[in-house]
């Protein structure tokens, strides 16, 4: 992925190039056959009542097909009001989604941006889409793990928008905005393997999400070139402290026992800690166990957690300062976050003997053993 890329969505909906002008709203209305003050009722989503559906939607394929964006500032200096971004997070009880809207609010402060959160009543899956009667009143829209149809309601209704912890590829939006968990996975097995581990487990999400499967294939990665490596993946986890329990208890009843647990999530890995605790294993010494996010619990558990620290606060920051780019016609900067893993107390060496195969696991093999 290039560092910086257009602010205009690609593919079918590629505006002109910044060395031509801007679309207009006068070049919307006549691509689409009618007036202006009709293609600014369609696009502020004030035409229910007033302009005929099908009129509607061929103003809306016109904007489309044009890549016109409405020039936000002027209309804010028209108008005499600030600008107001919508912030889409899965759920504020998750205190990373707690600190990407505390970087968004405060990068958004700085340019005098009023921010309103939307956490979704879905909790940590896809978000619904909560645009329909608030459109009209936004600027912009930054947005994660959000259901494929609210993307298409949010770019058919012509809304900038900055995905975060979204695929580049496979997104309608302006930019996405990501933190480099692939780098962060390389970086615990790198731990890992360093310690001597040979035998690790993956105690994955139960969440259906693009960062999730990056994670899990960056791991792969990361242990296939490596020499007899064994990777154990179970069924994926609830996201929380008991589902990591629960599944961790199944995963490490039996043997042979990986050596390690690499968790998605610290959540997961306080849960893994506590299972083993409740099999009469140590942590680290009979078994290691790793975490991703450095939530307040990791250091708030015994022993503390080895986990992949992801800046929340600067990821907030920055998506807020892409979107900005965006409504500003300014290239966004798509650059990844650089993570970091923090050793504690939770990996140490790994154990001379294995224990016995966890009932219901599904091993694969990776390395010079080979990958199934």
């Amino acid at each position: 992925m290039s560092a910086v890329r257009a602010s205009i969505p690609t593919g079918e909906h590629t505006a002109v190039p910044h060395a031509q002008p801007r679309p207009t709203s006068r070049d919307v209305a006549r691509a689409a056959g009618v007036s202006q003050a009709t293609v600014s009722l369609v696009l502020r989503d004030k035409w229910h009542g007033r302009v005929a559906p099908g009129t509607a939607e061929t103003v809306r394929a016109a904007a489309r097909e044009l890549g016109y964006r409405p020039n936000v500032a002027a209309r804010d200096l028209r108008l005499g009001r600030r600008r107001t971004v919508l912030l889409v997070v899965p759920a504020l009880t998750n205190e990373f989604f707690a600190r990407v809207y505390t970087g968004a609010a405060r990068a958004a402060a700085e340019r005098d941006v009023g921010v309103v959160l939307y956490p979704s009543p879905e909790g940590l899956g896809p978000a619904r889409d909560p645009f329909e009667s608030a459109r009209a009143t936004l600027d912009g829209v930054i947005a994660s793990s959000m259901a494929p149809h609210a993307l298409a309601a949010l770019h058919d209704g012509g809304l900038p928008l900055v995905m975060l912890d979204s695929s580049p590829e496979d997104t309608p939006a302006d930019a996405t905005v990501n933190l480099d968990l692939a780098d962060g996975m390389r970086q615990v097995a790198a731990h890992l393997l360093g310690l001597g581990h040979r035998h690790l487990a993956h105690l994955t999400a139960g969440v259906e999400s693009w960062t999730f499967a990056l994670r899990a294939r960056a791991l792969d990665a990361a242990l296939a070139a490596a020499s007899g490596v064994r990777l154990t993946r179970v069924p994926a986890a609830e996201l929380s402290v008991t589902g990591g329990l629960r599944t961790a208890e199944r995963l490490l009843g039996g043997g042979p026992r990986p050596t390690a647990v690499v968790c998605d999530d610290d959540l997961l890995a306080a849960g893994a800690c506590k299972a083993a605790r409740r099999l009469g294993l140590r942590v680290p010494e009979d078994v290691s166990v790793t975490g991703c996010d450095d939530l307040s619990l990791a250091t708030a558990v015994e022993p503390e957690l080895t986990t992949v620290r992801l800046p929340a606060e600067d990821f907030g920051a920055a998506g807020m300062r892409a979107l900005l780019a965006v409504l500003d016609a300014h290239p966004a900067d798509e650059r990844p976050l650089p993570v970091r893993l923090l050793p504690r107390a939770s990996t140490g060496p790994a154990p001379r003997t294995g224990g016995t195969a966890a009932p219901g696991a599904a091993p694969r093999s990776g390395g010079a053993a080979g990958r199934s």
